[in-house]
């Protein structure tokens, strides 16, 4: 499944696939913020679990994360995926499932995005197309 598929979806998230992703992000971050991850690419960093989406049958959780200030990301990511399985312990102690879910660690990069947007519009020629011209600028006075 290609990123933007996979990002964006085809198809809208369920109510019960939306509150299960809301659940598992919610004990990550717990798990995470008590440093119970034991792993030295992990300690010194504050994670922030952006989102987790729920695969339809609630079996995968593609979890976007981002590090405190985007330092050391690919570390981290790759130190979480190493945890996986303690994480998803962990995530299973609380939050009651039928399955523990299988985690997947993504960066998310929505901050990258936003910032690029930002900097666009803050260029010479966008402000200028964003000005009011001449003719409107008469017409409110």
């Amino acid at each position: 499944m290609s990123e933007h598929r996979e990002r964006f979806g085809a198809q809208q998230a369920s109510q019960r696939q939306l509150r299960v992703g809301e659940a598992v992000r919610h004990a990550l971050a717990e798990v995470l913020a008590l440093g119970s991850a034991r792993d030295p690419a992990l300690e010194g960093h504050i994670i922030t679990v952006a989102e987790v989406r729920m695969s339809p049958d609630l079996r995968l959780a593609t979890v976007y994360v981002m590090p405190l200030g985007g330092r050391d990301s690919a570390q981290v990511i790759a130190a979480l995926e190493r945890n996986r399985k303690s994480l998803r312990t962990e995530v299973a102690h609380r939050v009651t499932l039928k399955f523990a879910p299988d985690l997947r660690f993504r960066l998310d990069e929505r901050f990258d995005a936003a910032e690029r947007i930002e900097q666009l519009l803050r260029t010479p020629a966008v402000a200028r197309d964003l000005e009011p011209h001449a003719s409107e600028k008469e017409q409110d006075t």
